[in-house]
């Protein structure tokens, strides 16, 4: 396995943003070219960036045989769109090495949980409208993303806003209404969006399930393919939803959610 850490830094970063590879070696006895790489990014209402979220999750999916890598996206006091285009040089990293990685340049999938989620989507809406490659001196092509994935996301800025996220994305422009109105995802979904995967779960107190209610119904309008689980029981911030993204009190597990890594393995398989 390649481990390594790669700067993702870029104008308005914080000193921490970097990325950690997990590369599957590749043998010829093997029959399996080229792999997708699942990147994860992790939660935590852009005021941090979560362990329970992070290198736990990647490895599950190292072990179904994917290369999997982890952003440690730049939080505040850090604002939009500084995470975004971490996120888009960390992809137009690894498309770099995809000859060299046998990584599938067209199957690289970013996973976000609760803030992350909302970094991920956000990237996924933007990353063509923005100026993004001019300002990472790339090519488009270079940052597209192969698919989304998101474990109970922040998506909206309005009624059922998760609202220290939003306020941390933001920083001084938290006011703002054109700034308000841009986060406010389920508004933002174009042809540019890639295929979904989403799981919440009913009982989420901290980010209501109606935000990916709304993201779901904006990717169903829009025509845009999405798979979306939503469990009855589980609170936030789940994870694996097992002991081993346990909080430290012992909380975030879920029995009934445990299943939603193998459902993203299944999406994943027909990508």
């Amino acid at each position: 396995m390649r481990n390594e850490t790669i700067d993702v830094r870029v104008e308005g970063s914080q000193p921490y943003a970097s990325m950690d590879t997990y590369i599957l070696d590749h043998y010829d006895e093997i029959g399996v070219g080229k792999r997708p790489l699942v990147l994860v990014c992790p939660g935590g209402a852009y005021a941090y960036t979560s362990h329970r979220e992070a290198e736990i999750v990647a490895l599950q999916f190292a072990a179904m045989g994917y290369h999997t890598a982890v952003l440690h996206y730049s939080t505040a006091p850090a604002v939009f769109p500084a995470a975004n285009l971490e996120l888009g040089k960390a992809i137009a990293f690894l498309k770099s090495k995809a000859q060299e990685w046998y990584i599938d340049a067209d199957k690289i999938v970013p996973l976000g949980f609760s803030a992350g989620g909302h970094m991920v989507a956000s990237y996924c809406m933007f990353w063509k409208k923005e100026g993004y490659a001019a300002k990472l001196g790339v090519k488009e092509e270079d940052l597209r993303p192969g698919g989304m994935m998101l474990g109970y996301p922040v998506i909206t800025s309005g009624e059922f806003a998760h609202r220290g996220s939003i306020e941390n994305i933001l920083g001084d422009r938290k006011d703002d209404p054109a700034m308000l109105a841009k986060m406010n995802l389920e508004d933002q979904v174009s042809e540019i969006v890639p295929r979904t995967f989403i799981w919440h779960t009913f009982e989420d107190g901290a980010v209501p399930v109606q935000n990916s209610l709304l993201l779901t119904q904006a990717l169903v309008k829009a025509g845009i393919p999405v798979e979306y689980h939503v469990f009855e029981k589980g609170g936030h911030g789940l994870a694996l939803a097992n002991r081993l993204t346990q909080t430290a009190d012992g909380g975030a597990m879920e029995p009934t959610c445990q299943c939603w890594i193998e459902l993203a393995h299944r999406w994943l398989e027909n990508l």
